[in-house]
């Protein structure tokens, strides 16, 4: 705010309009501003962008898309009179103009270059403007113009101008006002104030009117001048063209002149594509690529969720679209992911347009998602797989021990199976329990989405999967689970014979959601912070929570963040990054709605996380719950002899040597020397009972319930998200999108409300992968250390002997890198 407050000052000191100045006017070097502006319909903040920055530069900031108009004066002498003319060429953050003059057989050309940079309240810009021809005759000399633009609401903005030769010798200061009652584009009143040096205050030109649009990219404008003069004029868009109009009339009411314009280039508001034009556009959306929650700023070709999500929304609400081409082939994203996308296509579709899938090879998991298409197309080559599910485990107590590593489990509550895999070597029966009633529970969501969706009985559904399970391209389509055989590359064939009309196709970039002019809302929009808690809660590794608690507090203080979003991809970690976290939601819950969004992963640790929020919404194939707390280490039995390592050491302190040990080679995982004794044991035992009491109590408090109530749906047990709502732990099924519905209603903005999402945390530049990728054109190599169980379980071996909160390892394979 000093910032703004600085330039504003600077450039009061700069226009004379706030200077007391003799009366003596003059126009030497320039001309005067509504002169020199004479092809605006409106004072330049009030409608559109003001000519690309021709009149105040500061107006370029809020410029999106490459634009250029060309624009004539007749003089009343029709529309083949060319002496003035001008084309105005906008891009963001820069402009330039050309303004040609003839008169008497003189001629003189204008240049101007101009540039802006700022935020959406607040903007500056700077303009050079020089001439050639005959400056001698118009008494033209090269000027500096400074602008700047403030718009602290949806209803106001203001536009300080001054412009002045490079000497200083002559100058003029412009005020601009424009005031929208309704807070958008449909109507705005305006006036400016146009003062030269050596005016006085009351000699000072000005101007005031007002600018309807009436239609979509249908325009009205109305302008009084002080010398009694008047004019009227009409703008129509047709999308990316338009023209404008404008008759001037002298203060005896006799016409003067007109003005005319043709715009081409940028996307623009429209009553064709809005209420005339027949949907006629597929849309082409690829997700055979890999789907994360945020991508690196360059260099990055994956698919986002809350884009694709968007995306798919904005196709929706698009009148020229009449459907989605979707490329499946390949695809990769995790079971909550595959739902919250299945969900966003089904809503799709109930708006009466279609939905065509292209896939190959393809998964259980993948058909859950794709059986919601209108129509199916397979690769002639491609095959189907739908064998159910399974959840498995891999256990390695006996290999660790004929390596000469000893695990201790401390367990202490039965379903917190978190270090089994490791202490033992077959399942247990709690772990069996909850385990089988997850896929029992994946089994009837993908069996009832899909038989709804392909029109399959029920018995016919348990053949297909039990008895047949594999499928080529053509049996899958005799038994109806594909609709058509081809090729994403033959799409536009295939759309026209699915659909018996002849299809455009259309970028997902394209979409006027992404392409329509940001001059219907003035400053900037209410948000809502969406905030991504994604791996092992850990303070400077996993989600780094010692910074995302700081992005947490920024969203808390930032005033025009009206609600929080956060979301949970997480299998836990440690209590005390858990904890972090989650101190800095319960402060901003009291200032604004903070509601929790889980992933595929929201338990133990990730539970902690999602505990404070006024509302807690899980996907039903979320995993969530697992209140509990698990310990465990690694120990020397027998790995120092065979790899020919000694230890030895002195202390202070019965238990100094406790956690003292050697690493195991390459990967560097801690092994302690010996295995604790019982009042070391017994040590860990209290930590954990009491921090399990802890946990379970503050379960209990925010969710509602008893200290006993929570305890029997604790103990370690991990739940479905659709069990969890039953039991209590969570309050809705939804995904992403659905929560963020949620805030917007809970902050009072709502759902047809006007907003922008930001994004915490600030992604990476770029990641050496994906830049390997598009420079080098091959995929970078990956060592056994980024492969996330490698990490998980160097994390944990790091970790050993401390009472942690997390889930087994094998479920971040099974969940979070599923496809």
């Amino acid at each position: 705010m000093k910032q703004i407050t600085l330039i504003l000052f600077l450039n009061l000191l700069l226009s004379p309009a706030f200077a007391q100045q003799d009366p003596a006017p003059g126009s030497g070097g320039f001309d005067p501003f509504h002169f020199r502006n004479e092809f605006l319909m409106t004072s330049p903040g009030a409608m559109g962008f003001g000519l690309y920055g021709h009149a105040n530069p500061a107006i370029l900031n809020y410029v999106t898309h490459p634009d250029i108009t060309f624009a004539w004066s007749d003089n009343d002498m029709g529309l083949s009179d060319f002496s003035r003319w001008g084309v105005f060429v906008g891009m963001p953050n820069t402009g330039f103009a050309v303004h040609r003059f003839s008169l008497e057989g003189n001629a003189l050309t204008d240049y101007r270059l101009s540039t802006a940079f700022g935020n959406k309240r607040f903007a500056s810009g700077l303009s050079v403007n020089w001439s050639g021809g005959d400056t001698d005759f118009f008494g033209r000399e090269t000027t500096l113009t400074l602008g700047n633009l403030f718009r602290p609401s949806k209803y106001l903005s203001v536009g300080l101008m001054g412009t002045f030769l490079t000497d200083f010798d002559d100058y003029e200061g412009v005020v601009d006002l424009a005031v929208r009652p309704f807070g958008n584009e449909r109507l705005a009143v305006f006036g400016d104030y146009a003062l030269r040096k050596d005016m006085d205050v009351g000699d000072g030109m000005w101007s005031a009117g007002v600018a309807v649009e009436a239609l979509p990219g249908l325009r009205f404008t109305g302008r009084y001048f002080d010398h009694e003069a008047f004019t009227f004029g009409v703008q129509l868009s047709l999308g990316r063209i338009g023209f404008s109009a404008q008759g001037g009339f002298d203060d005896s009411f006799s016409h003067s002149h007109n003005t005319y314009a043709v715009r081409v280039g940028a996307y623009d508001r429209n009553v064709i594509d809005e209420r005339l034009r027949d949907p006629a556009y597929f849309v082409e959306l690829d997700l055979s690529k890999p789907m994360r929650y945020q991508r690196y700023r360059l260099f990055d070709n994956a698919n986002s969720l809350r884009r694709t999500l968007d995306a798919i929304d904005a196709a929706a609400e698009d009148p020229r679209v009449s459907g989605l081409a979707i490329n499946a082939s390949g695809m990769s994203l995790n079971p909550a992911m595959l739902w919250e996308v299945r969900e966003q296509l089904q809503t799709f579709r109930e708006t009466g347009k279609q939905v065509i899938v292209f896939t190959d090879n393809v998964s259980m998991n993948q058909y859950h998602l794709i059986s919601v298409a209108d129509h199916i197309v397979m690769d002639p080559q491609g095959s189907l797989t739908i064998p159910g599910y399974m959840m498995g485990n891999v256990y390695l107590n006996d290999l660790l021990q004929k390596l000469g590593i000893g695990v201790d489990e401390w367990r202490y509550h039965e379903y917190k199976s978190g270090f089994e895999a490791l202490a033992s070597n077959r399942m247990s029966d709690e772990d069996r329990e909850q385990r089988q009633l997850l896929v029992d529970n994946m089994y009837a969501l993908a069996k009832e989405d899909i038989t709804a969706s392909r029109g399959i009985s029920d018995d016919e559904y348990e053949r297909l999967v039990n008895d047949v399970v594999f499928f080529t391209a053509a049996n899958a389509l005799e038994n109806g689970l594909v609709d058509f055989i081809g090729r994403w590359n033959g799409k536009d064939d295939i759309i026209e014979e699915l659909t018996g009309k002849e299809a455009d196709m259309m970028a997902m970039n394209m979409l006027q959601r992404y392409h329509l002019p940001r001059d219907n809302y003035w400053g900037r929009k209410p948000e809502v912070a969406v905030i991504y808690a994604e791996g092992p809660v850990d303070m400077d590794a996993g989600m780094r929570a010692r910074s995302l608690a700081e992005d947490v507090k920024k969203a808390r203080k930032d005033n025009n963040v009206k609600a929080i979003v956060f979301r949970v991809e997480s299998p836990g970690g440690s209590p005390l990054a858990s904890d972090v976290l989650a101190e800095q939601l319960l402060l901003a819950k009291e200032d604004k709605p903070v509601l929790i969004s889980q992933g595929a992963l929201a338990a133990s640790g990730g539970y902690w996380l999602s505990m404070y929020g006024d509302t807690i919404v899980a996907a039903p194939n979320t995993i969530t719950g697992s209140i509990g707390v698990i310990a465990g280490f690694f120990y020397d039995e027998g790995i120092k002899e065979r790899v020919g390592y000694e230890t030895d050491f002195v202390k202070q302190g019965d238990m100094a040597a406790m956690g003292f040990g050697i690493p195991v080679p390459l990967l560097g995982i801690p092994i302690m020397d010996k295995p604790f004794d019982d009042k070391e044991e017994e040590l860990v035992r209290s930590m954990i009972g009491g921090l399990y009491d802890t946990f379970v109590k503050e379960v209990a408090e925010s969710r509602g319930m008893t200290f006993e109530e929570t305890d029997r749906i604790s103990r370690g047990r991990v739940w479905s998200g659709r069990d969890a709502k039953e039991i209590g732990l969570v309050d809705a099924i939804g995904g992403l999108q659905h929560t963020i519905d949620m805030a917007l209603e809970a902050s009072g903005i709502g759902v047809d409300g006007d907003y922008e999402i930001v994004e915490y945390p600030e992604p990476g530049l770029f990641g050496f992968s994906g830049l390997a990728s598009r420079l080098l054109g091959v995929e970078s190599k990956k060592s056994i250390e980024d492969d996330p169980a490698v990490k998980h379980i160097i994390w944990r071996a790091k970790n050993q002997g401390k009472p942690m909160l997390i889930l087994p390892m094998e479920y971040m394979h099974d969940f979070l890198y599923a496809e």
